[in-house]
């Protein structure tokens, strides 16, 4: 036989509800949270990657094709190289989960022994030699020429020699909390490092391509 509960076993049951409830609503807000930021996460990791794979097979694409102006357009111009373009492009058709307007920047670089941008040393993103930047636009659609230098000729793609080059990409994008618990939002930074594929040997020194 059913033995109805008394109303003071009903007032503890509520208080227990009271007390639980938003323990469980912030644990289920918390699991969506760190979701999204480790969709975000992978996002870049495997943007990077993409984009270093198409970069580091194009040490011969020569330079970039467009002219630098006061208004950048959204491809490169002679003084960077195509690959860089390339790279951008490829993480753009690569169709990341993340959404592009949460990207501050790329940077594809010739990259020093610690993976960073130029000069050896450097352990920042810090874009200054040999090193070229995208920005998104969202008029655009794609990925835009923001700044720097790189010049074509001067890669070393040759595999036996000590100089050999390896190019970086990397991006810098925000990701915003949506629920406020952990803050406005948090950096991600991710890299990828790659050996350029080698050129024919008569073709492989800085100045002996395009």
């Amino acid at each position: 036989m059913l033995r109805k509960r008394s109303r003071g076993e009903r007032g503890a049951v509520a208080v227990e509800a009271a007390l639980v409830t938003p323990v469980l609503f912030l644990l289920v807000l918390g699991i969506i949270e760190m979701s999204l930021f480790m969709r975000d996460v992978i996002s870049t990791t495997s943007s990077v990657r993409v984009g270093g794979r198409v970069a580091s097979v194009s040490a011969g694409a020569g330079p970039g094709v467009c002219e630098a102006s006061a208004e950048p357009p959204p491809c490169s111009p002679a003084n960077t190289p195509a690959l860089a373009q390339a790279a951008a492009d490829a993480i753009q058709r690569a169709g990341a989960a993340m959404p592009k307007d949460q990207i501050e920047y790329i940077l594809v670089y010739d990259a020093n022994t610690a993976g960073y941008p130029l000069p050896e040393g450097n352990t920042s993103m810090t874009c200054s030699t040999s090193c070229v930047k995208y920005t998104w636009d969202d008029g655009l659609d794609k990925f835009r020429y923001g700044g720097g230098t790189w010049v074509s000729t001067s890669i070393n793609a040759c595999v036996n020699d000590a100089g050999r080059d390896t190019v970086g990409v990397a991006m810098v994008a925000t990701h915003p909390w949506l629920t406020g618990l952990f803050g406005d939002g948090v950096t991600i930074n991710e890299r990828a490092v790659m050996n350029f594929e080698p050129l024919p040997n008569d073709q492989c020194l800085p100045g002996e391509h395009l």
